[in-house]
């Protein structure tokens, strides 16, 4: 039996997540890759995808890089998001493609963790167009939450 890949865990975990088809291009525990397909279902008013859509997105790349850095931690905490800033930058047109990475080393987290701390970090998340410009940036604060 194989292990499912961080992509297929939140897609199976994440409704939202799976309705928006999301694309898993990288998972990892340095830096999460996911990008939205341009679909009209999701467009809004101007013909492109809807920031809700976009805030799922960020929100999802940040949540598989969370997933990635410490899954070797979940056994004993729950990632959950303790809050979350959104800036809109540019219209967003086409694809779009959400690029995450963690604002704090792995190791000081699990630190705080064993200490019996609720640790937080930041996820920074850039979302960009298919020509590289930068629609919008959201940093997503994520807590360690210990089981007991």
């Amino acid at each position: 039996m194989t292990t499912p890949s961080i992509g297929q865990l939140l897609d199976s975990t994440v409704p939202m997540a799976h309705t928006l088809k999301l694309e898993y291009l990288e998972t990892g525990s340095e830096r999460a890759v996911l990008r939205l397909p341009d679909q009209p279902e999701f467009h809004n008013h101007v013909g492109g995808p809807h920031a809700g859509a976009m805030f799922t997105l960020a929100e999802s790349a940040s949540g598989c890089i969370v997933l990635a850095a410490f899954s070797d931690q979940l056994s004993r905490a729950v990632p959950l998001v303790v809050k979350a800033e959104v800036s809109y930058k540019k219209l967003a047109m086409g694809p779009v493609t959400a690029t995450a990475t963690l604002g704090r080393p792995a190791a000081d987290v699990v630190a705080e963790l064993d200490k019996g701390e609720r640790p937080e970090l930041p996820v920074t998340v850039e979302i960009t167009r298919a020509d590289g410009a930068v629609t919008g940036v959201m940093t997503i604060t994520w807590t360690l939450r210990p089981n007991s």
